[in-house]
């Protein structure tokens, strides 16, 4: 389909001004959208694409849900913004005490900040400062697993795969952190011994220079995709707790139900001594993410010098965001997002099972609403972005993933429609 004035004048005005994610200057290719309603995107030249990717994986119950959008606009007429250094109200202190009672147990002091990089920021320097308050200055390093990703800040990079992060790039100006091997027991593996024995040699050599160790719990995201089994972190945190190094768990992408359970820690039953959240906490809505604390942790660094956390966002505790993060949970709460999650995990491990026989594809894994098609060789964008959007769907993948995390209210039509066109395309793309 020939793109309308309207569509080109749009892409001709977004390749003066405007600079993309992970992409050069003029990005390409690019497509406009004009609306949003449930699992669709409506583009500009009026083509309509079933969603796979949840906006990043954050709307959770597709877009312009009334519920989410009937608080924004009673929050509106009240209270849209305000400083949160000195002043508190009430939709920021009713998500504290909501997601304080919802994560993992001992989880109970929370900061509000405006992105998932920004949370790991805060529970990275939530972390050093712990020690600091202890007199332990030397614990600087940071003990994390390969295959990660916890953002593209600077703190939160240098904790990212070192090989397919950004480490090689930034060299010499990141920090330089440990790293073991990647948990190898699939997620419905037994864990052994030999699993955690690299992470358990780094914890003896180091532990009196680690201030934390960190991971994304049960599912690494942005950096591979990968599922591991959850008794990795049951005996993770008794090694932690053994060295005496705190644990921090990056729920930014698993949090509020992706993996089937409301946080991926609750597959193992470990509570971390700092988690950060994010994505789609405000279903997609706002931006919005939080760190939680234990309040042990949280005590040692009020009661010490300079007796408060070092971080303040101006955004933080923005009302708008907390009172869509508030309906967003009350949906959780009210509506059968489990058993959703549940039907979209069973009918992806049917319909991506046949991608595993086409040339080029190395593995296909499922947990949750998430399905993976892992290549052997990375994909060309140029080619396969607009092979996706002529299928009707919007797939983004990255490197040699390609992979889908629909909202939680599709139903089985639109998810075939999905995972069809998955198929085709990389059947087309095998053969190329």
């Amino acid at each position: 389909m020939a793109r309308t004035t309207s569509e080109n004048s749009l892409i001709e005005r977004d390749a003066r001004s405007v600079w993309h994610p992970y992409a050069p200057p003029v990005a390409s290719p690019i497509f406009g959208v004009q609306s949003a309603q449930g699992v669709r995107l409506t583009l500009t030249d009026g083509r309509e694409l079933i969603d796979g990717m949840s906006s990043w994986w954050a709307a959770i119950h597709g877009y312009r849900h009334p519920r989410i959008e009937e608080a924004l606009r009673h929050q509106l007429e009240t209270l849209p913004h305000v400083m949160f250094g000195g002043l508190t109200h009430e939709p920021a202190v009713q998500l504290c005490e909501e997601l304080v009672r919802l994560t993992p147990v001992g989880l109970e002091r929370v900061f509000l900040s405006d992105s998932g990089s920004v949370a790991m920021e805060v529970a990275i320097k939530v972390a050093f400062q712990y020690w600091l308050a202890q007199g332990h200055p030397n614990r600087q390093k940071l003990l994390t697993v390969r295959g990660g990703y916890h953002g593209d800040t600077f703190a939160t990079m240098a904790i990212c795969d070192p090989v397919n992060g950004m480490h090689d790039f930034f060299r010499g100006i990141l920090p330089d952190h440990l790293f073991a091997e990647r948990p190898s027991c699939r997620f419905n593996e037994v864990c052994e011994d030999r699993h955690l024995a690299d992470m358990e040699k780094q914890l003896a050599s180091h532990s009196g220079e680690i201030a934390a160790v960190v991971l994304e719990p049960v599912v690494q995201g942005a950096g591979g995709m990968w599922f591991y089994s959850p008794a990795y972190l049951t005996r993770l945190r008794a090694l932690c707790d053994q060295h005496k190094v705190l644990l921090i768990f990056d729920e930014i992408a698993t949090g509020f139900g992706r993996t089937g359970e409301l946080f991926a820690a609750t597959h193992a039953k470990v509570s971390p001594d700092i988690m950060s959240v994010g994505k789609s906490l405000t279903g997609g809505t706002l931006s919005l993410a939080a760190t939680l604390v234990t309040e042990r942790v949280a005590e040692t660094i009020g009661q010490s010098d300079p007796g408060a956390l070092m971080h303040g966002p101006t955004f933080m505790g923005n009302p708008l965001a907390c009172a869509a993060a508030l309906a967003s949970l009350d949906l959780l709460g009210q509506e059968p997002w489990q058993q959703r999650v549940q039907a979209i995990e069973k009918q992806l491990q049917v319909d991506l099972e046949p991608c595993r026989d086409l040339a080029g594809v190395e593995d296909v894994r499922v947990l949750g609403a998430i399905g993976v098609v892992e290549l052997r060789d990375p994909v060309d964008m140029a080619v396969i972005q607009p092979a996706f959007v002529e299928q009707g769907i919007w797939i983004r993948p990255f490197g040699k993933l390609v992979y889908t995390m629909p909202p939680f209210i599709i139903g089985p039509n639109d998810l075939s429609q999905l995972t069809q066109g998955i198929s085709r395309v990389l059947a087309q793309h095998a053969s190329c």
